[in-house]
């Protein structure tokens, strides 16, 4: 049997005034690397840059379940809340953790809803940062689909949610991470990836706000998979356009870079987190 060099956590913090009971995985040492999941997902999806020694022989990996997602719980007394993430409250959520963690200029690498809140990061609090990393990331999203579908009593909420991200997916991923990728979204509490999506789609709508961000006080590095309809090269583009930046078409890829083909995105990621540790 091999034994994988993950090691996962508890821990008991405030967000936002409310108790949590958080889990995170971790491996290595080194700069922090905080890992970022997607809407409704949780943070399996980072497994690839756990058990990659050439990355954790240079950086501490850290992938958490945000609340209410994968071993996460939701605070107590919210079980029934109708859930909505929104900008302040994913903002407080990172640097709430980032502070119980005691991580000291932490490189962040979020993405989808992960690689928009990078984006509030920068323009917020880029003085808490060595370098941020935004994945399928793009400063809005047209509502292309009816998220009311995601959480009825008709429906089975796990199976739409895997749906959904199976058409997200690149067709040249292997089959055997794709499966993967949609089982985690098939195992989401209900109502949560509908919750996130506020978010990616209302509350987080970051277009009247990128020239507030100032890429001299914190790196900003954009990847983006070109088989992607959520967050298109076209976004990430005009994104990086606007900031005045340089970004990554990673070929091959879909919205889950990192898990629906990881050995292709890690190809694409090392020089990235070199140019940072050379910065």
């Amino acid at each position: 049997m091999k034994i994988e060099p993950i090691t996962g956590r508890y821990g008991h913090l405030e967000i936002e005034g409310r108790p949590h009971r958080l889990y995170w995985e971790e491996a290595g040492e080194g700069i922090p690397l905080l890992c970022l999941h997607t809407a409704g997902a949780d943070g399996r999806q980072w497994r690839a840059l756990l058990n990659d020694p050439e990355i954790t022989r240079r950086h501490r990996v850290i992938a958490y379940d945000m609340p209410r997602h994968g071993k996460s719980s939701p605070a107590p007394g919210t079980v029934d809340e109708d859930y909505r993430l929104t900008a302040d409250g994913y903002v407080a959520q990172v640097l709430a953790v980032c502070d119980a963690l005691e991580l000291e200029k932490p490189v962040v690498m979020g993405c989808s809803i992960g690689g928009r809140v990078v984006l509030h990061l920068a323009e917020r609090r880029p003085e808490r940062f060595r370098a941020l990393i935004g994945l399928q990331s793009g400063a809005a999203v047209p509502p292309y689909y009816d998220t009311g579908w995601l959480h009825r009593p008709d429906v089975h909420g796990g199976e739409i949610c895997g749906a959904f991200a199976y058409g997200l997916m690149a067709p040249t991923s292997p089959a055997a991470e794709v499966d993967e990728t949609r089982w985690h979204y098939m195992q989401g509490g209900p109502g949560v990836f509908r919750g996130d999506l506020f978010y990616y789609t209302v509350d987080g709508d970051f277009r009247d706000r990128v020239a507030r961000i100032d890429v001299a006080k914190c790196p900003l590095h954009l990847l983006t998979g070109e088989y992607d309809y959520s967050c298109s090269p076209q976004d990430t583009r005009a994104l990086a356009e606007a900031l005045g930046i340089g970004w990554t078409l990673m070929p091959g890829l879909g919205h889950f870079p990192m898990s629906e083909n990881p050995q292709a995105f890690l190809a694409h990621l090392r020089p990235v987190l070199e140019r940072i540790r050379a910065a």
